[in-house]
């Protein structure tokens, strides 16, 4: 994918998230990408011929320990897209932005109906006596 492709990607990514894409560069394939408050990140795109992976990174002290979880994921076995790429940053950087984690709320949806159900009167209960 030319490096135009992958900045229209970032873009739409923006779109359904708190960062925008602050700076483009072609000549080194990066993409900045900022959020208040104060998180920073930026992209290192790969050649289209080139075996290299996608590179996050943020000149943040703050910011730089929660990207270990997506620098974590593009390391690993397979080939990733920008936009995997960027869900993953997105998501390690949710406690920074003020969000609940993504598999928070994803639990709680889950369990909101197990919760609600009442335990059928016709079928006795293990421990429970029917006196």
């Amino acid at each position: 994918m030319d490096f135009q492709q992958l900045a229209d990607v970032a873009e739409k990514w923006c779109s359904n998230t708190p960062f925008e894409l602050i700076a483009t560069e072609e000549t080194e394939r990066r993409m900045d990408f900022y959020a208040d408050p104060g998180v920073s990140f930026y992209v290192l795109c790969p050649d289209n011929g080139c075996g290299d992976n996608f590179h996050v990174w943020s000149e943040s002290e703050d910011c730089l320990p929660f990207l270990q979880l997506a620098q974590d994921y593009i390391s690993s076995c397979g080939k990733k897209t920008l936009q995997e790429v960027l869900e993953k940053v997105f998501k390690s950087f949710r406690p920074l932005l003020g969000l609940p984690d993504a598999d928070d709320d994803a639990f709680e949806e889950y369990n909101a109906d197990v919760e609600e159900e009442e335990p059928e009167a016709d079928h006795p209960q293990m421990g429970v006596s029917q006196q």
